[in-house]
């Protein structure tokens, strides 16, 4: 990052440090456990990796719902309360599952935790435009928050080797201790800084749920998006539960070293690389990176279907290749939620794109299932396959128009509305326009 940019983020207010530095330590202290949660299941409980795959994709499925609701309501009602009872609910989440020992309590507890999560995101993500108004600095801020996830993700395992924690059950409560920290951050910002009183003002109660998903429903550009965006969460999912299971159950020499071996070149591989390729391909629009991105993600499938079990060093390249299409695709899909989101209905946007969990909630069900009746080299090609058609529909999301129905009660918030949509609409086809494509104008 140039000079320019760190004076971009020592400006960001206090209360987006929060939400960054939260993000930090809670992915940090997950990431010593978390990846190993799989491993856990099969040697406490002695379970199938398909019903392992049940006990983690359920409950984050529905969380999705909740994701996509809270958010609505984080626009009508403001964020406060909400991002204070989702960190609150994740830290007592985390906190059960430090201690639990019965199956039942491990199933509470993994509820909760997708629960807590759906509830604080899309009003947290939704944050970064209520109080930053200039879209160069918040695409800044929302790829840093990324890269401070990946920093903890890289020193979690680090961290957890040397003391002796990691893959330990009772290190989840390390990260109810984070989550506690940031719900008391989170009460002391909207109470006493000035963004955060500002933030605590913002509410549109004119916006219904039901308005909201009318307006959702008719703006198809971003249905194909969050569907293209579903999938490819679906896809690169498959590098974390699944292929746990998979080395799980083929007996991979050193599992616990070459897992967290994996963990590190993926963060590491984010954090080196995630703002070069951002300088490197800062000249393509939003749309085109996606499909950069998926083009990568598709040749790391193709590694991981051929690699042999025995052979590590193939494992942690596969997993660069992989990582490098991440770092791509995972901080512009917040950047692309951001510029397509008209501001009234920003955490609701957001709250959409909690439907992206269905992809990443369902790839441990039909990851475990295929596994075990068709082994892991069949999921991977089906996963290349699946990069094709996510390719398609990112093509197909350039040549839709982006409409909003006219109400004559609201005409300036309708054109306020329509203008913000318009733009995205441009930034997102803007390199079709450049290659001769036709780009449809929205109708007024």
């Amino acid at each position: 990052m140039d000079r320019q940019w760190w004076q971009s983020l020592y400006r960001l207010p206090p209360l987006i440090w929060i939400v960054l530095i939260g993000s930090f330590f809670g992915r940090g202290t997950y990431f010593m456990v978390w990846p190993f949660l799989a491993i856990l299941l099969h040697e406490k409980f002695a379970l199938s990796p398909g019903n392992i795959g049940i006990i983690l994709s359920v409950s984050a499925m529905a969380s999705a719902l909740l994701g996509f609701y809270v958010g609505a309501m984080s626009d009508r009602y403001g964020r406060r309360n909400i991002l204070i009872l989702g960190t609150a609910i994740n830290a007592v989440a985390f906190f059960i599952l430090a201690v639990a020992e019965s199956l039942s309590t491990f199933v509470l507890s993994i509820t909760l935790c997708s629960i807590g999560r759906a509830i604080w995101e899309p009003p947290a993500g939704a944050l970064f435009g209520d109080l930053i108004p200039d879209k160069k600095c918040r695409e800044l801020a929302l790829q840093f928050r990324y890269f401070l996830v990946n920093v903890g993700a890289a020193l979690g395992p680090i961290v957890g080797v040397w003391a002796g924690i990691s893959a330990q059950q009772s290190t989840f409560g390390l990260t109810g201790v984070s989550y506690l920290l940031l719900c008391l951050a989170f009460i002391w910002a909207f109470s006493y800084s000035v963004a955060g009183k500002h933030a605590s003002a913002q509410k549109h109660t004119e916006t219904s749920f039901a308005s909201t998903v009318q307006v959702l429903r008719q703006d198809r550009v971003f249905l194909v998006v969050v569907f293209a965006n579903i999938l490819a969460l679906f896809i690169y999912a498959h590098m974390d539960t699944s292929l746990v299971q998979y080395l799980t159950q083929m007996q991979a020499p050193a599992l616990v070293g070459l897992i967290s071996s994996m963990i590190l070149v993926n963060a590491l591989t984010i954090v080196l690389l995630q703002f070069p390729l951002l300088r490197l391909m800062r000249a393509l629009c939003v749309n085109n990176r996606m499909m950069v991105g998926i083009i990568i993600l598709a040749a790391g499938q193709v590694w991981l279907a051929l690699n042999p079990i025995d052979w590590l060093y193939g494992w942690l390249g596969a997993t660069f290749i992989v990582s490098v299409a991440e770092a791509i695709l995972f901080p512009n899909m917040s950047v692309q939620v951001d510029r397509m989101a008209p501001s009234h209905l920003r955490g609701s946007y957001f709250g959409a794109s909690s439907f992206y969990s269905l992809g990443w909630s369902s790839a441990p069900l039909a990851g475990g299932f295929i596994i075990e009746w068709a082994g892991g080299s069949a999921l991977y090609w089906g996963m290349f396959v699946l990069c094709g058609f996510v390719l398609i529909l990112y093509r197909y999301s350039r040549q839709l128009n982006r409409t909003l129905p006219v109400k004559p009660s609201q005409p300036d918030q309708l054109a306020e509305v329509l203008a913000e949509m318009n733009e995205a609409r441009l930034e997102v086809g803007d390199i079709a326009d450049r290659e001769g494509a036709p780009v449809s104008k929205p109708a007024a």
